[in-house]
């Protein structure tokens, strides 16, 4: 095929071996006043097509408003027809007006309040149109100043006729004129006739989201393996690399730990997950479309991130949340076990109203919330008497045995000791150690009162389970001061009921015998 060059024709050239100069004149000179000869016409061009452009502009607003001046002044105005008030003749209070006192009106009314509106250009000091249109009255009052009054009338619109006449035919010309200069400027290729047509560009896809902190990787860990070479010493004990050894493994040890607990951490939801976990149940159509809007939704470890969210929610008690969650779950793992096109699989079945996949998945997401249900009930049961701390009392020697003498009430007013070693004791000092020993048990809790009352070391310590750890911490420390609590045999024992007793015994043997 054979190629056309015929567009290079419009090329202008300020450099071309044709060019013949004058011999006194060097070769680089006249190029450069040549080009700069091209650019000057170029330029000038320009300007000549702005301002053709500009003046036909402000023409096509100026006729129709001369001709609504001569209908107004002759009086032929039709009253149905749309008028705007932005110009001074279109307004109100000429509307009732017309030959004569209209024109006047009309020279007074632009004169003192005239429109800001002008033709769109960028000329300094550009004139606005209401005085374009002032110009035109003033020169025509000009012309028919000279004809009597009743005259003046008819030779005002003789003139305004002609004018009208003339602009259309100015007009014309003008566009003629632009169509030459636009002509000349096509002939010639420049640089502002270069446009781009087209362009390939390459676009980079984005790059995958990252999977969900916390969430197991799929990539097996690496192991370090070390080669250690030991060397054999006169003197191990002094040398430095004994001691280097066990660092290196404690380092190790360190750097184990860390994946270890890195391991430990469970998957967060997202904001993103979040939004997707408060859609409504088996919608699926909601659910594929957030998918589709999203791709921070199908990323590694946001299945389990749903999971975990949902175990923690029925923990709380937000039963509807926790099965919104095993729903979007398995709705993800559904879709990333059918493969590469799993989501496009899983949704046309599932929209579709696949009478055998349905099922399954129905099926699928109540046995995993009755699983999570189990699990948080487990967790919370576990949790309620696991992890209270508790005192307890325990005897040391699996032999010994743990009991409890608990006073009947308080010391008599006639007190004695009997038996053997309670010569050398201060009655007053044991009024005082079992007066207090009643009072600290007064003081005790009624449970505490009735256990110790029983006299089981069972008893006590369910008490003792049911207090706080301080409360029950000083309660020990009590029975163990006011002696209440003992360890072995031996010691002061609360003999109180049986003084008594003693005493009401010799009394009536004294009045027998009287």
């Amino acid at each position: 095929m054979p190629l056309n060059y015929s567009k290079w024709d419009q090329l202008e050239l300020s450099d071309d071996s044709d060019i013949e100069g004058h011999p006194n004149v060097d070769k680089r000179s006249l190029i450069r006043w040549k080009q700069r000869d091209i650019h000057e016409k170029r330029e000038a061009r320009k300007l000549r097509i702005a301002a053709l452009q500009a003046e036909i502009a402000c023409n096509n607003v100026l006729a129709p408003r001369l001709r609504r001046i001569r209908e107004r002044l002759a009086g032929e105005a039709n009253a149905d027809e749309t008028q705007t008030t932005e110009w001074a003749e279109d307004s109100e209070d000429v509307r009732s007006l017309s030959g004569l006192p209209l024109f006047q009106h009309l020279v007074e009314r632009l004169q003192t309040s005239p429109s800001p509106a002008k033709p769109p250009t960028n000329a300094k000091d550009q004139v606005t149109y209401d005085a374009m249109v002032l110009s035109l009255l003033l020169q025509i009052y000009d012309e028919t100043k000279a004809h009597p009054n009743d005259e003046r009338e008819k030779a005002i619109l003789s003139c305004l006729d002609r004018h009208i006449s003339q602009l259309p035919e100015h007009t014309k010309k003008l566009e003629k004129d632009l169509e030459a200069e636009i002509r000349e400027q096509k002939k010639h290729i420049t640089s502002e006739d270069i446009k781009e047509g087209w362009e390939s560009k390459y676009v980079p896809p984005k790059p995958a989201p990252p999977p969900i902190k916390g969430a197991p990787s799929e990539t097996p860990k690496k192991t370090a393996t070390t080669t250690t070479t030991t060397y054999e010493v006169l003197n191990p004990g002094a040398s430095s690399s004994a001691t280097a050894q066990p660092a290196a493994s404690t380092s190790s040890a360190e750097a184990n730990a860390d994946e270890d607990d890195a391991d430990d951490e469970l998957p967060e939801l997202t904001p993103i997950l979040t939004q997707f976990s408060r859609l409504p149940l088996w919608d699926y159509e909601a659910s594929f479309s957030f998918i589709q809007r999203n791709r921070e939704v199908f990323v590694g470890g946001a299945s389990d991130a749903l999971l975990v969210a949902a175990f923690r929610a029925q923990v709380d008690g937000k039963a509807k949340y926790a099965k919104q969650c095993v729903h979007q779950s398995l709705l993800l793992q559904y879709c990333d076990k059918l493969g590469k096109d799993g989501v496009r699989v899983f949704f046309q079945k599932m929209i579709g109203g696949d009478k055998r996949a349905i099922p399954v998945f129905v099926k699928d997401v109540e046995d995993t919330y009755a699983h999570i249900v189990t699990r948080a009930k487990a967790a919370a049961s576990s949790s309620e008497s696991g992890h209270k701390e508790q005192i307890q009392l325990v005897p040391e020697n699996p032999n010994a045995t743990i009991s409890f003498n608990v006073p009947d009430g308080p010391p008599p007013d006639d007190l004695r000791l009997e038996g053997p070693g309670t010569e050398e004791l201060n009655i007053e000092e044991v009024r005082r150690a079992l007066t207090m020993r009643w009072q600290v048990f007064q003081s005790f809790p009624e449970p505490l009162k009735v256990a110790l009352k029983d006299g089981t070391l069972e008893a006590v310590n369910k008490v003792l389970a049911g207090m706080e750890v301080s409360e029950a911490e000083d309660v020990v420390s009590k029975l163990d001061m006011t002696g209440i609590m003992n360890f072995a045999e031996g010691g002061i024992r609360d003999e109180t009921a049986n003084v008594v007793e003693v005493a009401e015994a010799d009394g009536d043997g004294d009045g027998g015998g009287d």
